[in-house]
């Protein structure tokens, strides 16, 4: 089966060369998306062995999500799986990820860090993440423990039915909202995040949760 790693970038040239490293002899093919950096993440994403898409205005990562999806797609991917760029994942745990999609019964795996015993979740991120979590399980209708992580593994089947419209982080509750349309029979499994000053300093804030909330308020009213 073939698989592809998609990875959205935006000013991640410090992390996203050992990143690319990291990940590449877990699948056929890594796709970088650069999102308009203003660094050089895409020829340190290049010369790590990535392939390389660019977006020449930062969009945001939901749509340098669907760019990237979009080239796994065209290139005859079975397997997509979503990766951060900013050193926070554990590429080990890419196989155990995409398992059960080649044990089959699934059609979408959602990386859970909340499932991993003694996570060390700072209690900043962990008010951001929980209250993300609430909105989109009531969203959705779904529930799970962990809704805003970039780790995630996906059918071809489920790739071609889910289409991201929310350019930017409201992505992820957008995902599962589609999972519920279509369907998507889906499982969570326990992964680490790990949290260092600098992925702290790139990640979500309080005031970005409100903004991916009226995002979705904005989404449902508008259809």
């Amino acid at each position: 089966m073939m698989t592809s790693i998609v990875i959205p970038a935006f000013n991640e040239a410090t992390m996203v060369a050992s990143v690319v490293r990291a990940v590449k002899n877990k699948a056929n093919q890594v796709i970088v998306v650069d999102d308009g950096s203003s660094d050089d993440t895409g020829q340190q994403a290049k010369r790590a062995g990535a392939i390389v898409l660019t977006h020449f205005l930062n969009r945001g990562q939901g749509a340098a999500l669907q760019t990237g999806i979009n080239f796994a797609l065209k290139s005859n991917a079975d397997i997509i799986v979503t990766f951060d760029a900013d050193g926070q994942l554990n590429a080990e745990e890419i196989d155990k990820v995409v398992e059960p999609l080649i044990l089959g019964g699934v059609d979408i795996v959602l990386g859970s860090r909340f499932l991993k015993p003694n996570s060390q979740i700072p209690v900043a991120k962990r008010v951001v993440l929980k209250l993300a979590v609430w909105v989109t399980n009531l969203y959705t209708g779904l529930k799970l423990t962990d809704t805003h992580n970039g780790f995630r593994a996906m059918s071809r089947l489920a790739a071609e039915k889910i289409r991201i419209r929310q350019d930017g982080m409201a992505h992820a509750s957008e995902i599962l909202e589609q999972v519920k349309k279509y369907r998507l029979k889906f499982i969570e499994v326990p992964i680490t995040m790990y949290y260092t000053d600098y992925s702290i300093r790139k990640g979500q804030k309080l005031s970005n949760a409100f903004r991916i909330i009226w995002a979705l308020i904005i989404d449902r009213v508008g259809r």
